[in-house]
């Protein structure tokens, strides 16, 4: 079982003291390879104190990278060519930075100490656009050692058309070039990736005030019913 924390940068002191305390962490809300670089350092700082505190290192953790959302945020701003691209671009970009990571001899130190590799999440894998294919997510970003939560439409959609193909490579493939193609349509990367994590954010304080809410007008209504 994980708790669920933002990786925004409220959120790393958190995901910090949440893993130096031994509670696995999802982290959440990522969106581009240096917010998840953030998480991942929040990772191994939680891990590090525990070793150094005689503490086991053995605490899971997910970094979750939400995918099409991209595509969304920039649909109808660029040209045809560059639909739904955008997504597996960053997906593949933030692989590599992973892959880079976890082969660091940092991580590898604290791996040695028995500690798990906190394992990049693809999250938001459903296609949005009708006219993309239903399985593009997934077979563009499979790849080793990374959990994909796929909405069930695209499970059964895998399960009935989808397509094992090579996996996503570890130097992130031709990422850079079409990335660099997006900069050129006039978007900036850094900027939607923090907007699309402070939207997301939002989304969650909406989500918990709802929530709150709720239990709050059906404890009341049970004391007056008592």
């Amino acid at each position: 079982m994980f708790i669920k924390i933002p990786g925004t940068a409220e959120g790393l002191p958190a995901i910090e003291e949440a893993l130096f305390a031994g509670v696995p962490v999802n982290v959440t809300l990522l969106f581009s390879s240096a917010q998840y670089l953030a998480a991942a350092g929040a990772f191994l700082r939680g891990i590090e104190r525990r070793i150094d505190a005689g503490l086991s290192p053995f605490v899971a953790s997910v970094a979750s990278l939400f995918v099409s959302r991209w595509d969304v945020a920039v649909a109808g701003k660029v040209p045809p060519a560059l639909d739904v691209q955008l997504g597996v671009a960053v997906g593949r970009q933030v692989y590599k930075a992973y892959c880079d990571v976890v082969a660091s001899p940092r991580y590898r130190r604290v791996m040695n100490e028995g500690a798990p590799v906190q394992r990049l999440l693809l999250a938001s894998t459903g296609t949005k656009n009708p006219k993309a294919s239903d399985t593009l997510y997934v077979e563009a970003l499979a790849a080793p050692f990374t959990v994909d939560t796929m909405p069930e439409a695209t499970l059964h959609a895998f399960a009935d058309h989808g397509k094992v193909g090579a996996a996503t490579p570890a130097d992130g493939g031709d990422c850079e070039a079409v990335l660099a193609q997006f900069r050129r349509a006039g978007i900036d990367l850094d900027d939607l990736a923090a907007r699309l994590q402070t939207e997301g954010a939002a989304s969650f304080v909406a989500s918990w005030n709802e929530l709150m809410g709720v239990i709050a007008s059906k404890s009341a209504a049970l004391a007056s019913a008592a």
